[in-house]
């Protein structure tokens, strides 16, 4: 009598979850590393506040560092040059209407953010923000 050897079944199909898992991981990292991105390097110690939280939006940051110099988002610009690089940024497509962010350090003079606010408003911004510390105590 014959014996019949069983041999195992051959896996003919793709196995997608080693990589739908590491496609969920690269998501991640994209989505924490995505907001640093958008801001230069530039130290700048912002002024406190008790205002309301962020809003999860798109925008554009403009910052002013400590001495004077400027940067849209991550590119750094000479003052001079300032207005036509933002008005640059905000006729990218997507931007229109999009939220102009102002950093200033805490030693940055007042009628230096008023100029860069004008310098924004002159390039075709709409709506402004001045960024700020949130203060960390509790509310009563």
């Amino acid at each position: 009598m014959k014996t019949r050897v069983q041999r195992p079944e051959l896996i003919t199909k793709v196995n997608v979850t080693p990589i739908i898992d590491v496609a969920l991981v690269l998501v991640i990292i994209l989505l924490v590393t995505a907001p640093m991105m958008s801001m230069t390097k530039m130290p700048v110690d912002l002024p406190e506040a008790r205002t309301r939280e962020a809003e999860d939006q798109r925008n554009v940051s403009v910052t002013i560092g400590t001495t004077g110099e400027y940067a849209v988002d991550e590119k750094t610009v000479p003052a001079v040059l300032l207005k036509s690089e933002l008005a640059r940024r905000l006729a990218e497509p997507g931007n229109e209407g999009v939220l102009v962010v102002v950093r200033a350090d805490t030693s940055v003079p007042f009628s230096t953010i008023r100029h860069t606010l004008q310098d924004a408003r002159a390039a075709g911004a709409t709506r402004l923000a001045i960024a700020t510390r949130q203060r960390t105590e509790k509310r009563p």
